[in-house]
């Protein structure tokens, strides 16, 4: 099985490069494409979309359209990885199967959920992110609990960064991205895939570990 995972940002792309080898291994295959945001869903499913425009799901019919076609005989999955934010669940789900259920041939796609923000993945293993900062506020992050709406992105910068969420606002959001890239990189490579105590991480692994079997 291939497997061609979207993410909405770089973070995103660094971790499962990382991670997917934990998940799956060979004859298995991935690849991790990263786009400049999450966007919004088109109202119009058929028309196109500038592809100039690198945002997730401004992308998504078009892609998926042209996924169905590509991979309609050769065993490959198409994996949607992206942040839930201040979405209702049961609604984003909704769209995006309704984005799925517009294609023509539809390609094999499972849409995987990061509650509330892909930094939930990491926070979901205490001791990996313990390991690669040893100087975080354990009290802190003790106080997590796992895929709970709570500003997750935050709650990890004021655990293991000098100033915290605020310092890193006042930087820009540029620099907040170039933060959690390395977030990624330096947790990602401890984490513990079999024992990750976040439920949209553990579906997402599920959701893999089922396709490829």
């Amino acid at each position: 099985m291939h497997f061609e995972i979207l993410v909405e940002d770089q973070s995103g792309k660094r971790a499962l490069e990382i991670l997917m080898p934990k998940i799956v291994s060979e004859p298995h295959t991935f690849r991790v494409i990263a786009f400049r945001g999450i966007g919004h869903l088109p109202g119009n499913l058929r028309s196109g979309s500038d592809p100039r425009m690198r945002l997730l799901l401004n992308q998504l019919p078009c892609l998926l359209r042209g996924y169905g076609k590509a991979f309609q005989h050769n065993g490959s999955a198409v994996i949607v990885v992206c942040d839930l934010d201040d979405r209702c669940l049961k609604v984003f789900r909704r769209e995006l199967d309704h984005v799925l259920s517009a294609c023509n041939p539809r390609p094999e796609t499972r849409f995987c959920i990061a509650v509330e923000e892909g930094e939930a993945w990491l926070l979901g293993d205490y001791r990996a992110v313990a390991a690669a900062y040893p100087t975080v506020n354990r009290s802190l992050l003790q106080s997590y609990c796992n895929d709970f709406i709570c500003g997750t992105w935050e709650l990890l910068a004021n655990a293991v960064c000098r100033g915290g969420a605020e310092a890193l606002r006042q930087s820009g959001w540029q620099a907040v991205g170039k933060e959690k890239s390395k977030w990624a990189q330096r947790i990602a490579p401890h984490m513990d895939v079999d024992h990750n105590a976040s439920p949209s991480f553990q579906y997402f692994r599920e959701q893999i570990r089922a396709l490829a079997r």
